[in-house]
């Protein structure tokens, strides 16, 4: 069938961003009070999790820097809950896969999946907690605050989730997800309150990224303020997020999924779709889309194809990349399972277009809504269809660049990514292959 010429779309608000990362972390850290609490000696746990920041190893560095400087001993330990396949070596991986080792850090990574039932919540359910970082003098988070992608609070994804699911490894992130909505929103702060008393939690540094990803400001909040100043940072940060500017798509074309995008492989804060049992759709801020397309998942993801039932038609080669024991591991754990269903495959990059073109209940191609994004996290530069075009026109935050065009396919049907999006994550993988 023929496809639209498409016409690539640059958003241009204005952003904030950090010229110089680690001198900004670096100050962070010694404005804070956290600091203070720090001694020539201690043994410092440096908690890192699975997420894909921004300048991630310069932000770890100038933070392991400062306690070095402050005379203490740091090192890292994994927080990530049951992310790579709830084992040892699978989280040592993946903090390996963003350059957080040994080698490129000089401290020990420790990744052992123990922990310790150090009291119960309100709710009568035991709180789990990292046996190495109870072990250390202090405990340091190092997280990125954003909306979470499946549920709405006061704390969502930071510093306090870090604190009660990722240092709760396996035991710790299912039993606060096997009480589904409810686990995340309303039971999750009430652990953290058990882990302020009875851990050496000093204090996190929190992230905030961008709409285009660039790190958009650092701060470290102590032990002290965690409950008054994470939220209003989670504010911020949905004011921040990166979206997709046009309400309503009838196709929309995701080139990758994958958990270094979106803990939920495609961000529902992008693409609108929750897609949770028992629970509503969210109704406003996301824009209405009839059919997504998903091409592939990430290596990055190691096999976890988490959230690919969220688009309704992929790849086979797609479907081929899913490891089946930390795709069911994570899924099972957070208990999220529409989101994995797997949807309707086609061989070819070129079929997946076509038969979303063809069921997105648009018959005329000349008004199809077509937009085509790498991931949900990098949609600063978007490829837009003839009407989404015209509507962009009419907007002064958004730029229209060079002359519609056809998609970009290979002789085996393959779109070339790269060639649409030179600076997306894949195309600068592409680059040190």
């Amino acid at each position: 069938m023929q496809f639209p010429l498409v016409q690539l779309v640059r958003q241009i608000a204005p952003q904030p961003e950090i010229a110089d990362v680690s001198m900004a972390v670096q100050e962070a850290w010694h404005r804070s009070r956290t600091l203070d609490r720090i001694r020539p000696g201690m043994r410092i746990a440096v908690a890192c999790g699975s997420r894909g920041i921004r300048h991630y190893l310069t932000i770890v560095r100038a933070t392991l820097a400062v306690l070095r400087e402050r005379g203490a001993n740091p090192f890292i330990v994994a927080a990530m809950g049951s992310h790579g396949g709830a084992t040892s070596q699978g989280q040592r991986e993946l903090l390996a896969s963003y350059q957080i080792d040994e080698v490129h850090l000089g401290v020990p990574v420790l990744t052992d999946m123990e922990t310790v039932c150090i009291g119960h919540n309100s709710w009568g359910q035991p709180v789990w907690w990292d046996r190495n970082a109870l072990s250390a003098d202090g405990v340091v988070t190092i997280s990125r605050v954003k909306p979470h992608t499946d549920f709405r609070g006061r704390f969502e994804s930071g510093i306090l989730k870090m604190l009660v699911i990722g240092l709760g490894k396996r035991q710790g992130a299912d039993q606060v997800h096997s009480f589904g909505t409810r686990g995340l929103r309303d039971m999750m702060p009430e652990s953290a309150k058990v882990i302020l008393e009875k851990t050496p939690f000093l204090g996190g540094l929190a992230i905030l990224e961008n709409a285009r990803e660039e790190t958009a400001h650092v701060e470290v909040v102590d032990r002290e303020d965690l409950w008054e100043r994470e939220p209003q940072l989670l504010e911020q940060a949905r004011q921040l997020m990166g979206r997709i500017p046009f309400s309503a798509l009838d196709v929309l074309i995701v080139g990758e999924c994958g958990k270094n995008y979106s803990g939920a492989g495609l961000d529902p804060n992008v693409v609108g779709r929750m897609l949770i049992e028992a629970s509503p759709e969210m109704e406003t801020n996301v824009p209405r889309i009839t059919r997504i397309g998903l091409l592939d998942v990430s290596p990055e993801s190691h096999g976890n194809a988490t959230g690919i039932g969220i688009a309704d038609l992929t790849t086979t080669r797609a479907l081929a990349a899913i490891d089946p024991l930390p795709f069911r591991m994570n899924n099972l754990t957070a208990r999220f399972l529409w989101r994995s269903k797997l949807p309707l495959a086609f061989d070819t990059d070129r079929e997946v277009i076509a038969a979303c073109l063809q069921t997105c209940w648009q018959p005329q191609l000349d008004q199809v809504k077509l937009c085509l994004i790498p991931n949900t996290l990098e949609v600063a530069e978007l490829w837009v269809s003839a009407p989404l075009a015209e509507e962009a026109r009419q907007r002064s935050d958004l730029e229209l660049v060079g002359d519609p065009q056809p998609l970009p396919f290979d002789e085996t049907g393959r779109l070339l990514q790269e060639k649409l999006f030179p600076h997306s994550v894949r195309a600068r993988r592409q680059v040190h292959l």
